[in-house]
């Protein structure tokens, strides 16, 4: 495969993956590792960085509406919108800053990406069959609480501890669990992946661009970035909008199916290997 059309279909790798709950991390780097690419390589591992921003970059525009009216809302209260948001990524932040060193280890760990595909699956499908027919307490953020804030923001942690376990799940799951209802889960999900995910891509961005450490770059290497950053935004604004409407009448057990096939998939071409 060549490099571009290596790099349009990793864009579209992150841009189906990066929102959904299946783990975008665990999916770039099993389709890579089984395309050839080397999982060491700093310039495949900056060019991940980059096409996760093209994903990034769709929340904070599909939302616009959104957030502008959570910004006229007053007062800006504990139980605001915006600062619910910010608490939670707080929350998030302060304990994946302490467990720094031990995030990224298992970046290159296809089989324990594989098996938390599977056990990720299983608890998605539970926890969905049980809170999602029940009568949510919850139907819109606005009246969420600070109590479910800190303790989604703290079950997101998980995602860059385990990878495959997926941000998106980890805080949808949280939320269900806390009595919010799917679209308010979901909703709230992707607010709290804007702080979060541009605070994480742009200090992997910046740890890979640092002096001693940057990636040589030419004229093709900045063309791949391009393509795969403009590929991934496209295919991710299309996810984010058929996901919204998606999850308003139906639940989340496909994608607790195809997380079990595609662990279980994984597992057995590793061992065929």
């Amino acid at each position: 495969m060549s490099d571009y059309l290596l790099s349009i279909f990793l864009g579209i790798v992150e841009g189906i993956t990066e929102f959904l709950p299946v783990s975008s991390t665990a999916h770039l780097r099993i389709v890579e590792a089984m395309l050839g690419v080397d999982l060491a390589s700093g310039y495949w591992k900056m060019f991940s960085i980059v096409i996760q921003l093209g994903a990034i970059l769709v929340l904070p525009i599909y939302f616009r509406k959104r957030i502008a009216g959570f910004l006229q809302l007053r007062p800006f209260d504990a139980n605001h919108p915006i600062v619910l948001t910010a608490v939670a990524f707080v929350c998030t932040a302060g304990p994946a800053f302490v467990l720094t060193k031990v995030i990224g280890k298992n970046l290159e760990n296809l089989k324990l990406m594989a098996t938390t595909l599977i056990v990720g699956g299983i608890l998605m499908w539970v926890i969905d069959a049980t809170y999602g027919r029940r009568k949510p307490v919850v139907t819109e953020i606005e009246k969420m609480g600070m109590g479910r804030a800190v303790w989604i923001g703290l079950c997101q942690v998980l995602a860059p501890l385990i990878p495959g376990t997926s941000r998106s799940w980890a805080t949808i799951a949280a939320a269900q669990l806390s009595g919010m209802s799917r679209p308010a889960a979901l909703e709230f999900s992707f607010l709290v992946s804007i702080p979060t995910l541009t605070a994480a891509t742009v200090y992997d961005l910046y740890k890979s661009l640092k002096p001693g450490e940057a990636v040589p770059m030419d004229s093709h290497g900045w063309a791949l970035l391009a393509i795969g950053f403009l590929v991934s935004f496209v295919v991710a604004w299309g996810v984010v909008a058929w996901f919204m409407d998606w999850v308003r009448t139906r639940g989340f057990a496909p994608f607790a199916i195809y997380r079990m096939a595609a662990g279980a998939a994984v597992l057995a071409w590793l061992a065929a290997r």
